[in-house]
C-alpha cells in the first residue's frame, strides 16, 4: 500500500456551514464542499453520491475537482429520488419501481465513467424487511440477485461494489453481513462484483474486520475500505481509531498482505456535532498513516508471524504493544 489514496465523505464538509460560509444561505453546493476538501493536507479523492452530487456534466465536474487537486475515486448510488424506494430498490413488491431503480443504478454507472471512474459502489439499505411476514424471502433474494446481475452487465468494464450493513433504515438487511454478500455474489456470478467493506458496519455486524477482509480476498475481491469507528451498536461514524485501534491495524495489515491498491475512504460523520471536517479529515490522514507506519515494524517483526503461527494470543499482545508504544525503560 505505497502511495496511499486517501478519499472522504463529501457530506462532511457541510458541517459548520456557517463558520466556512457566513455569507451563504441554505446549505452548500456540492463544488463548495469539494473546494473545502481540497484544503486537507493529504486527502486525494473524493466519493460522489449519485445522483445527489452529480446534477452537472460529470465530465465537467471531474475537471473542476482535478482543478482542485482531487481525483474522483469512485460514485456511490443514493436512492432517494423516488419516496417508494424506502419500500426496496431493487427488491420492491413493484416491477415498475424495481425497474426505476435500475435503470437509475445504470445512469450511475454511465456517470462514473464519463467522470473517469470505474468504480460503482451499491449500498442497499433500503432492500430488507421490518416485520414477520412481511416478505417472501427467496422472491426477495431472486430480485436482489437479478438488480445486482443486470447492472453488472450493463457495463463489465466498471467495478461494482456492495457496502454490506445489517440494518438502517429497514429493521433487517437483506445484505447483513460478509457471508450473506459472498452468497450473493456466487449467486450472482459476475467478474465485475465485489465488495466494500466499512469498519463501523462490520463491527455491528458482530464480525472482526481483518476475518471479514480475509474471506473476501479468499472468495470474491475488496473493492473498498471505509474506515470510521464506532461502538459496535450502531452506524456511529467516529473518527479513525478512536476505539478500536487494534482491530484497525489488523485490518490495515490484513489488506496490505493480501494486495489490497485501492484508496481509504473516510466515512465519519464530523457533521453530527458540528466538528471542523477539515481539521478531523487531516487527524484521520495522520493517524492512518501512523498505523501504516505500525504495521511495517510488524511485518519486520519475526516474533510476531511466530506468536501468530502458535496462536499465541499473550506473546502476540505483548509484541504489539511494544511496537506501538516502546518497550520498557
Amino acid at each position: 500500500m505505497t502511495d496511499t489514496r486517501f478519499a472522504t465523505r463529501l457530506n462532511s464538509f457541510a458541517s459548520g456551514a456557517h463558520l466556512a460560509w457566513p455569507d451563504h444561505s441554505g446549505k452548500p453546493t456540492m463544488m463548495m464542499m469539494a473546494e473545502r476538501a481540497a484544503s486537507v493536507p493529504g486527502l486525494t479523492d473524493l466519493d460522489l453520491n449519485y445522483p445527489d452530487h452529480v446534477s452537472e456534466d460529470p465530465e465537467d465536474i471531474a475537471k473542476r475537482l482535478q482543478d482542485l487537486g482531487l481525483l474522483i475515486n469512485g460514485f456511490a448510488m443514493r436512492y432517494y429520488t423516488n419516496p417508494a424506494f424506502k419500500l426496496g430498490a431493487f427488491t420492491h413488491p413493484d416491477e415498475a419501481v424495481r425497474r426505476e431503480a435500475i435503470d437509475l443504478t445504470k445512469r450511475g454507472i454511465d456517470a462514473a465513467r464519463a467522470a473517469g471512474s470505474n468504480l460503482m459502489t451499491i449500498w442497499l439499505g433500503q432492500d430488507g424487511f421490518d416485520y414477520a411476514f412481511q416478505a417472501d424471502y427467496a422472491r426477495l433474494w431472486m430480485h436482489e440477485i437479478e438488480g445486482i446481475r443486470e447492472v453488472c452487465e450493463h457495463d463489465p468494464e466498471c467495478q461494482i461494489s456492495i457496502e454490506y450493513k445489517p440494518n438502517e433504515p429497514r429493521s433487517y438487511s437483506l445484505m447483513p453481513d460478509c457471508a450473506t454478500t459472498l452468497l450473493a455474489i456466487k449467486d450472482v456470478g459476475a467478474a465485475n462484483l465485489g465488495v466494500t467493506l466499512d469498519f463501523a458496519h462490520v463491527l455491528y455486524a458482530d464480525e472482526q474486520p481483518a476475518f471479514a477482509a480475509s474471506m473476501i480476498a479468499r472468495h470474491s475481491k475488496l473493492l473498498g475500505v471505509h474506515l470510521n469507528d464506532g461502538y459496535a451498536k450502531r452506524d456511529d461514524g467516529l473518527m479513525v481509531g478512536a476505539v478500536h485501534t487494534l482491530q484497525t491495524i489488523e485490518l490495515l495489515r490484513q489488506i496490505r498482505r493480501d494486495g489490497y491498491q485501492g484508496a481509504i475512504y473516510f466515512d465519519t460523520f464530523p457533521d453530527l456535532t458540528g466538528l471542523d471536517p477539515v481539521h478531523e479529515c487531516e487527524v484521520n490522514i495522520k493517524t492512518v498513516q501512523r498505523m501504516l507506519k505500525v504495521v511495517e515494524r510488524l511485518e519486520q517483526d519475526n516474533r510476531l508471524t511466530g506468536a501468530i503461527d502458535r496462536q499465541d494470543a499473550v506473546s502476540a499482545q505483548s509484541i504489539i504493544q511494544e511496537l506501538m508504544m516502546g518497550a520498557d525503560a
